[in-house]
């Protein structure tokens, strides 16, 4: 029977308790509140023109074609027009500040760290039975069959089963390390002996190993990452204190309380 409900701002904050979500809000409150001043001490700001531009982009990366689409995606998401530029503007301050503090960085840091970005293309099929994968593995040496078919007769996942296995494009720091030491450590294309882990007896097929390039992709991917580390440890150095309007209510009722007792 169709009826109406009417959440509250505090249903919602319960709503995020039970949930447990609170630490991720009070994080992303506290990012932006370190992220702000940082950009308003070093002097950077935000031109209309790149407020324009970020906007435009939000608005095609969320398919916002059409004034109606737009108006429906800000009533849904319970923002105003002021809101939206304003998540437009915090989304260029931390691009901004983030390029100011690592890109001058960037090289040093990929040098030092260039084994962190070789990546690998692989396949792999997971097993319970040791003595199967080494089996399928002496098989794969051989010629006797091939990896597309081990991975149709024994993945029984449909979907990883249609793509054989596939891995994707990996970095080293994606794979667990006595599976990675295997990967980086072969010619490809080639077979792993079968490597166990608590997940189970893997059995991976190297398609390919792809030496780092300072490209823009992974220039963009080292300052995220390292403006991730920076943002991770200024709030840990920063001491927050959380405040609802139900512990006011609950702290006003104490003192009270207190003020009863004492009478």
């Amino acid at each position: 029977m169709p009826h109406s409900l009417t959440i509250s701002s505090s249903d919602i904050i319960h709503s995020l308790k039970l949930s447990c979500q609170i630490p991720d809000v009070v994080e992303a409150i506290a990012s932006q509140s370190i992220i702000t001043k940082a950009a308003q001490e070093l002097g950077i700001t935000v031109t209309p023109e790149e407020l324009q531009q970020e906007g435009d982009g939000l608005r095609f990366a969320k398919k916002l074609v059409k004034a109606k689409d737009t108006w429906a995606w800000l009533e849904k998401h319970h923002l105003s027009v002021n809101e939206f530029e304003e998540l437009a503007y915090n989304n260029i301050l931390s691009q901004k500040l983030a390029n100011h503090l690592f890109s001058d960085q960037l090289e040093k840091h990929f040098y030092e760290h260039q084994l962190d970005y070789v990546a690998a293309v692989t396949y792999e099929v997971v097993f319970e039975d040791r003595d199967l994968a080494l089996e399928l593995f002496y098989a794969l040496e051989e010629g006797e069959i091939n990896f597309p078919e081990i991975a149709r007769l024994y993945i029984p996942e449909p979907e990883l089963r249609r793509a054989y296995g596939y891995q994707g494009l990996r970095y080293r720091k994606d794979f667990r390390p006595e599976i990675a030491a295997g990967v980086f450590a072969t010619v490809p294309p080639k077979a792993l002996k079968p490597i166990t882990t608590p997940k189970g007896v893997h059995l991976i097929w190297v398609e390919e190993i792809i030496q780092p390039q300072l490209d823009e992709q992974l220039r963009q991917k080292i300052i995220t990452e390292s403006f991730s580390n920076w943002l991770k440890q200024q709030i840990n150095a920063m001491k927050i204190v959380t405040q609802f309007d139900s512990d006011v209510v609950r702290s006003q009722e104490e003192l009270l309380d207190m003020s009863g007792e004492q009478n």
